[in-house]
């Protein structure tokens, strides 16, 4: 009888553990989703609230930034230019076991205009990282991106 309680205690802490987890990824969905539309909405201050203080910031075919002025300049010059069009979409939830951490990725698409007002179209793939604060609100510490594009005057 002791062994059949133990087995369900074990069974039921590992159901339990992993609906933790997945309440955790569906979280993270939620938080990426309303941080690409407050990005398409061109929304600065909601935008750069989604960092956590000490985040990292890595765009493509430029340096990181690694302060909040930078990641917060950075979106700010971003959000200013003509004819924008942003959103990205999360395909794939990693949580650490811990529950503390976890690893998303994703796609994104990005029109503006280029310098003769003529639209250009964008497309590619992203990673985030995402650490549980000590609150317990998760905020993004580290963010990398690239275009599925060819780099201007690259053939593939």
């Amino acid at each position: 009888m002791k062994i059949n309680v133990f087995i369900f205690l074990l069974l039921f802490s590992c159901t339990a553990l992993a609906a933790d987890t997945t309440a955790i990824e569906q979280a993270l969905r939620d938080l990426d989703a309303q941080w690409s539309a407050a990005a398409g909405a061109k929304n600065l201050e909601k935008t750069v609230s989604f960092y956590s203080a000490d985040a990292i910031v890595m765009p493509p075919n430029a340096p990181a930034a690694t302060s909040s002025e930078a990641i917060r300049k950075g979106w700010q010059d971003l959000l200013a230019s003509p004819g924008l069009v942003i959103s990205w979409k999360t395909t794939k939830v990693e949580v650490a076991k811990s529950g503390d951490l976890a690893c998303l990725s994703g796609t994104y698409e990005l029109t503006m205009n280029d310098a003769s007002s003529k639209p250009v179209n964008d497309h590619g793939k992203y990673v985030e990282v995402w650490e549980k604060q000590s609150d317990g609100k998760w905020k993004c510490g580290t963010y990398i991106w690239n275009s599925d594009l060819s780099a201007p005057g690259e053939k593939k």
